[in-house]
């Protein structure tokens, strides 16, 4: 486990995460749960809490929450419990949240994430189900809020961490594990900039070696991979440094501010009995049987891990290209569509590892790289890594074919004819290249002959200049030794 330090401190860190479920309608009513709408056109009695209604609990949800337990071998309780967590804020129609508290669906689960090729093991407290708020909209130019009720009761999980996580690096491993498991899943989309996954975190700092826990402080406002790094590490700073000036830590809710850079206290921190927890007189106990959980479990998808496992054992890939390929679903199976069009597991690897995801970043911009629409089909990605096989082109004249079947989104065959960037492989042809070349370079080839062993790539260089990149290079390698033998 990499740890950071910070004069002698050590951070210990939890995570909470927030996932939205995917699923059509909402946790207790039959609204959409689909982002999107325009403001508060996803309502009703039900989720604008209107007096006398009743909620009803969506099976679908509860489908997936199961999903959730089993892929992170978590303990599912056979009964658990809802119940209201009391507080008032204006995107809380009802004053109250229904969560579970005392008896969780689920706990004592686990996820194994790995940094600089080390892999450690995140314990998981509990997964509970809850309804999600709705979304304040400040208008700053107006001096004023507005109430936008449609995330109000979308289903949603919180993920509660042990505090196993010992850097900011790890947590950001952690974040990134948790979204594509779920997203292997089916359940959540994960897409942090729209608020269907947020993390608040937990920080403290303790002396390394000593095993009580410091004051912990709990950042919220986490919507990016990136913002957990650097909230952590800024958390990390402030706290090593009053710890170090003889101060002490205030337990407090801060907020982080990516504009600037930096956490700011916004309120004390709460404690469970300031939410007046009590159970939810309006709906039964959730049972769930062991049928329903095998039910579940026969239709659970491939999962990261076991992916991993199988691209290194089927397609001999090396684990880094394996890890690489498997955090994202979207990439893994646009990988495998492009191995079962030309049998080549480890060309089409570097060049979905090299230039799909540079262009998938490109597109991206600040945003997390959107591998479901990569610019340019997997067939046609195996369709140009076969001409280099077959020797129709070389791998250089490909990056030029490559950019121009992105750009236009013709097929590799036709751009090559088109352009005339079939590869010599004509060896009279190439051998009078050769020859030519060696004789305008007398000097050098005394040189290697003399054992200036490395000449012999300029001398490949120069036949691939003259032939405008389309010569054979394994061809021009057998000339040249040949020749300079």
């Amino acid at each position: 486990m990499s740890h950071y330090d910070q004069g002698g401190w050590e951070a210990v860190i939890g995570l909470e995460v927030h996932a939205q479920l995917k699923t059509e309608s909402k946790l207790f009513c039959g609204c959409s749960a689909s982002f999107g709408a325009g403001p508060n056109e996803n309502t009703c009695p039900v989720c604008t809490a209107m007096p006398g209604v009743l909620p009803v609990l969506n099976r679908r949800a509860v489908d997936y929450a199961i999903r959730a337990a089993l892929a992170t071998d978590s303990k599912i309780n056979r009964i658990s419990r809802w119940a209201r967590k009391n507080y008032f804020y204006p995107d809380l129609p009802k004053a109250y949240q229904i969560t579970q508290y005392e008896q969780p669906y689920c706990e004592h689960g686990k996820v194994s994430v790995e940094v600089d090729g080390k892999a450690t093991v995140v314990g998981l407290t509990r997964i509970h189900m809850e309804e999600d708020a709705g979304k304040n909209v400040h208008d700053p130019r107006a001096d004023r809020s507005l109430v936008d009720l449609n995330r109000a009761s979308v289903p949603l999980l919180e993920i509660v961490s042990e505090p196993d996580i010992r850097s900011p690096a790890e947590a950001a491993a952690y974040m990134r594990k948790m979204r594509s498991i779920l997203r292997y899943l089916g359940i959540c989309d994960g897409n942090m900039n729209e608020g269907s996954m947020r993390c608040d975190a937990n920080i403290s700092l303790r002396k390394r070696g000593s095993d009580t826990l410091g004051t912990r402080t709990e950042t919220k406002n986490l919507n990016s991979f990136r913002a957990v790094e650097k909230a952590l590490a800024y958390e990390i700073e402030r706290q090593a440094e009053i710890l170090n000036s003889g101060g002490s830590i205030v337990q407090e809710t801060r907020l982080w501010d990516a504009d600037r850079g930096v956490t700011r206290s916004m309120r004390g921190k709460e404690e469970a009995h300031d939410y007046r927890y009590f159970p939810e007189p309006d709906l039964l106990p959730l049972e769930i049987d062991d049928e329903w959980i095998e039910r579940v479990r026969a239709a659970l998808p491939e999962l990261p891990d076991a992916r991993r496992n199988r691209f290194i054992r089927d397609y001999q890939l090396p684990e880094y290209d394996a890890a690489v390929l498997t955090a994202s679903k979207e990439l893994a199976d646009y990988y495998e569509r492009a191995v079962a069009r030309h049998n080549n597991p480890k060309s089409l690897s570097n060049w979905v590892m090299g230039d799909i995801i540079r262009i998938a970043n490109e597109s991206a911009g600040e945003a997390e790289a959107d591998y479901s629409s990569i610019p340019l089909s997997p067939e046609k990605l195996a369709a140009m890594v076969a001409l280099i096989d077959d020797g129709t082109i070389s791998g250089k004249i490909a990056k030029s074919v490559f950019t121009k079947m992105v750009e236009s989104g013709e097929e590799p065959a036709v751009i090559v004819e088109r352009e005339g960037w079939v590869q010599l492989s004509d060896s009279s042809q190439l051998e009078a290249m050769v020859v030519e070349m060696l004789e305008a370079n007398a000097d050098k080839v005394e040189e290697y002959r003399g054992g200036k062993e490395k000449l012999f790539g300029f001398f490949v260089g120069q036949v691939m200049k003259a032939s405008q990149g389309k010569a054979s290079p394994q061809l021009v390698n057998k000339i040249l030794k040949e020749k300079l033998s």
